[in-house]
């Protein structure tokens, strides 16, 4: 078997501090108002807001600057107001001083994001982006199986205004947006999610900024995964019987890291201080949003707690028909980054693209005609709600939601799947795009009736095993500290022949230090192969990764183990779940 290390392998002894801070790199002409600053696990700061402040004081002295300490966020991190709106020299001159210190473990500036979406004003369209034989979803096969019933998708976007073909499906959210000018709801964060309209004049939300109406964007993208089917009106929703909790993170002039990553964390049901717990964690989140830039500590560290914490997390790949790789969550770990295509199967024209994409959904084009856009839920207001209706919309938006309601589906029909074989399932069942991709668009157009079939172990080619077939260890492990391994089994049978060359293996290992972790996979004719090797820098919580191991030389059937060892002393966990797809 061949497999590539995702680390060098650090020697056997005491965890070593990194020499500096991470620090993210600004966009040209950025000003930022606040810092968000992670102290090492070991630091006082970490676990004191009174250290932290005092910390975060004598930095001020230091750098010449007003600087406060403005709250903790649920990763952890500490957000420092910087007093006012400093420009891209300025702010990189604060972040040098916290990037000085070695209990810093990181320090980033606290950038806005924007929901991606090309709105357009047409007609009422067919869903064809479900069932169309060419560049549909195959989506209504799949309700034969599953229709989302009793799981909760979140949708973290501009929030909700009502829909009568959604209020059905709606269960309690949160309005994370902190800023009360933002939010245009009078105050800052609060139990209502409510979309108040994200309407801007022209230099509103900076000085190139265009006047804009407002977009219901989170509203449309609920539609998508959890409309209400069968009721005699408007459109079917992939998941129409998954409930849907609206998370408010984008408002007039977009949404910020900080509020995002608390949104993430509150959802997944984290802990967020100052925030009532989420009565109703999510199984799956959608993240249409992001914008330029690299994945952020504080929003992988918010993402890596989801998924630890079971949540599926799908995000938009974003509309500027570049690589994916420049924009943030897209280009994050531990999600699916879902990119758009047309209703003639390419991928469409604005969709980014790259080897970044995981996979792709219908976003539809509404240059040529509303017909090839996304209908879905919305609202007739141009500033302020105001009737309901629906209209096609257009964008890696409205992608990424076919996905998260695919994956509300395969959590009823296997409530047990882990996020990443979710991930691997939906990848190893996607079909070819039936028209043309330049750049990259992933495994291919995601189908929701073979994925199903592969996670409920029907169907498939007469004679040979269905694709994407997976096989399941969930038994809890712990794993010993320093040194010592443990090893989990996984007895396949039924698969003819030899693996394949890409053999899927999905690791769910719950640690509160993954860097201290070596990880082998181990075929029944005993060859074994490095996952994953040690690393003292790595410091994140809990290893969420999917590998993909050449197993073309190894038969299939047989007892496959995953051994785990903990070579650092001081930090401990247990395997919690793994998975092997044929």
């Amino acid at each position: 078997m061949a497999g590539a290390n995702d680390a060098p392998r650090a020697p056997e002894a005491a965890k070593a501090p990194a020499d500096n801070a991470q620090a993210a790199e600004l966009p040209p002409q950025t000003r930022v108002e606040r810092l968000i600053v992670g102290y090492k696990n070991k630091s006082e700061e970490s676990g004191s807001n009174a250290a932290a402040r005092k910390d975060i004081a004598a930095k001020a002295r230091k750098a010449g600057e007003k600087l406060g300490f403005d709250r903790r966020l649920g990763t952890g991190a500490a957000v420092v107001d910087l007093g006012k709106e400093l420009s891209r020299t300025e702010a990189s001159e604060v972040m040098a001083t916290f990037k000085a210190d070695p209990d810093v473990a990181y320090v980033e500036p606290d950038t806005r994001m924007y929901a991606f979406a090309t709105p357009n004003d047409t007609d009422y369209a067919k869903q064809w982006d479900l069932f169309e034989a060419r560049a549909g979803m195959n989506v209504p096969e799949a309700w034969d199986t599953a229709t989302g019933n009793g799981v909760t998708v979140a949708v973290i976007d501009t929030g909700y205004v009502s829909h009568s073909d959604l209020n059905g499906n709606t269960v309690a959210g949160y309005d994370f947006i902190s800023d009360a000018g933002n939010a245009r709801d009078g105050n800052g964060r609060d139990s209502d999610p409510s979309d108040t309209g994200d309407w801007r004049a022209a230099g509103e939300c900076g000085p190139d900024t265009r006047a804009s109406d407002s977009s219901w964007h989170g509203t449309h993208v609920a539609g998508t995964i959890g409309a209400i089917a069968n009721n005699n009106k408007g459109v079917a929703g992939v998941a129409h019987r998954a409930k849907i909790q609206h998370v408010r993170v984008l408002g007039k002039c977009g949404g910020s890291t900080v509020d995002i990553a608390d949104a993430i964390t509150w959802a997944s049901g984290g802990s967020v201080p100052g925030v009532p717990a989420n009565p109703n964690p999510s199984k799956v989140l959608n993240l249409s949003l992001g914008g330029p830039g690299s994945c952020g500590t504080t929003t992988q560290n918010a993402i890596n707690g989801a998924v630890g914490r079971g949540s599926t997390v799908v995000v938009a790949a974003g509309n500027s028909d570049q690589n994916a790789s420049g924009f943030t969550p897209a280009n994050c770990n531990n999600v699916i980054t879902v990119a758009a295509s047309n209703r003639n199967g390419d991928r469409a024209r604005y969709s980014n693209y790259g080897a970044t994409i995981d996979v792709t959904a219908p976003g539809g084009e509404t240059h040529v005609s509303a017909a090839n856009g996304i209908l879905s839920t919305l609202n007739s207001g141009t500033r302020g709600p105001s009737t309901e209706n629906y209209r096609a919309y257009q964008g890696t938006s409205m992608a990424a939601p076919h996905v998260a309601g695919l994956a509300a589906l395969m959590l009823e029909a296997k409530p047990s799947l882990t996020p990443a074989q979710i991930e691997s399932a939906i990848k190893a069942n996607a079909r070819p795009l039936p028209g043309t991709c330049s750049g990259g668009c992933g495994a291919g157009l995601a189908d929701a009736a073979k994925t199903l079939r592969a996670v409920t172990g029907g169907g498939g080619d007469t004679g040979n095993p269905p694709a994407g077939r997976t096989f399941e260890n969930t038994t809890r492990l712990n794993i010993p500290d320093t040194g010592r391994s443990v090893t989990s089994s996984i007895n396949v049978t039924g698969v003819s022949g030899n693996g394949p060359s890409d053999l899927r293996v999905a690791v769910d290992i719950r640690h509160t230090y993954r860097g201290d972790l070596v990880v082998d996979l181990v075929a029944p004719n005993g060859n074994s192969v490095r996952l994953k090797n040690s690393s003292a820098s790595d410091n994140v919580a809990n290893l969420n990764q999917t590998y993909t191991v050449n197993a073309s030389q190894v038969a299939a059937n047989g007892t496959w183990r995953l051994r785990v060892t903990d070579v650092y002393r001081g930090d401990t966990g247990y395997l919690n779940a793994w998975s092997l797809t044929f």
